[in-house]
């Protein structure tokens, strides 16, 4: 039987494990798709874990999805003398169908821990270090805008409920089906969340070099305007209320995303064009075997930092020697030092 491994030992192998290269992931064809089906294997195992969780805590997420409705006042809703808050089906399996559905998307959420690990375990091979680092960056930071607009979300539906359904005044009283109000309630967060991805994607837009921060400016007017038809197309009940709700956050956001822009076009400002084309003239077509990657100019930097004295140079060896070991395009440079 092995020992367990000491602690030594184990942080080895963590340190190998972060230390991977884009070398590392070279495989063939038939590996990625073992390792592809090795990971929707355990997704969906765990998926399917999440989904009896979900099953056995049903009456707690059903009362969590109608809060908002059992919320409002009784005169709202219709419901029987002394009962409870109660939402109707109309089909003979129209119950197990929306207890079905309800727990598939609590399954979701709850596994996409595991699921979400899967994917970037998958995906980071192939990357490289920088690469990581930023698309670890942005999958964070998508996560946490999805949860807050998942909560603000969830903030506003009585009041939009509220005012939607008292239209009805004296005279008229809802009666609504589980599968519709659970349909609106699910629209509702999938939508902000996904609305509030939007800055995220302008950061992403900007970080990039696809547009700066003062072309963004010059366009605030109508970006403001489309905005609130975004919202107003985009929300389920398309109330003034719930459209006000959605294009506020995002006008707010927006500017946040405005202003991270700024600092990183100012950061570009201060250090100069550092890019492949900065050579080149805005009017003038590059060559055809014009290296756009930035690869040659990266070795080229290598190459002379190969030639210094001191831990920078000796970097600098060691990693043109890595790439001329793996057939890279430092063969040569690594030959001339």
């Amino acid at each position: 039987m092995p020992g367990i491994p000491s602690p030594r030992r184990l942080a080895t192998s963590v340190n190998h494990r972060r230390t991977r290269t884009v070398e590392d992931s070279r495989m063939p064809l038939t590996e990625h798709l073992r390792e592809l089906r090795n990971r929707l294997f355990k997704s969906v195992l765990a998926f399917l874990a999440a989904l009896v969780v979900a099953f056995v805590f049903k009456n707690s997420i059903m009362h969590f999805l109608t809060g908002p409705y059992c919320d409002l006042p009784a005169k709202l809703r219709a419901q029987q003398a002394g009962a409870n808050c109660q939402l109707y089906f109309f089909d003979i399996t129209g119950a197990f169908m929306i207890e079905l559905k309800v727990a598939a998307i609590a399954a979701a959420v709850l596994s996409a821990p595991v699921w979400l690990y899967q994917l970037w375990s998958f995906i980071t091979p192939g990357l490289h270090q920088h690469e990581r680092r930023w698309s670890l960056t942005f999958v964070s930071v998508s996560l946490v805008l999805f949860a807050v607009g998942g909560v603000f979300a969830y903030l506003t539906l009585e009041t939009g409920l509220r005012l939607l359904l008292g239209f009805g005044g004296e005279h008229l009283v809802s009666l609504l089906s589980a599968e519709k109000y659970l349909s609106y309630v699910i629209a509702m967060l999938l939508i902000f969340g996904i609305s509030f991805e939007v800055p995220l994607l302008i950061c992403l837009l900007n970080l990039a070099g696809l547009v700066t921060t003062k072309r963004l400016r010059s366009w605030r007017r109508a970006e403001i305007f489309l905005t609130f038809v975004f919202a107003a197309i985009v929300t389920p009940s398309q109330d003034p209320f719930t459209m006000l709700a959605l294009g506020m956050p995002m006008i707010i956001l927006y500017e946040v995303a405005l202003f991270i822009g700024w600092l990183n076009d100012r950061r570009k400002k201060l250090r100069g064009d550092t890019s492949v084309y900065s050579d080149l003239d805005d009017d003038a077509a590059s060559p055809l075997g014009f290296d756009d990657s930035g690869e040659a100019r990266r070795m080229a930097a290598l190459t002379a930092q190969a030639q210094q004295d001191g831990r920078a140079g000796r970097k600098a060896r060691k990693e043109l020697a890595a790439l001329a070991q793996a057939g890279g395009p430092a063969d040569s440079a690594g030959d001339a030092t």
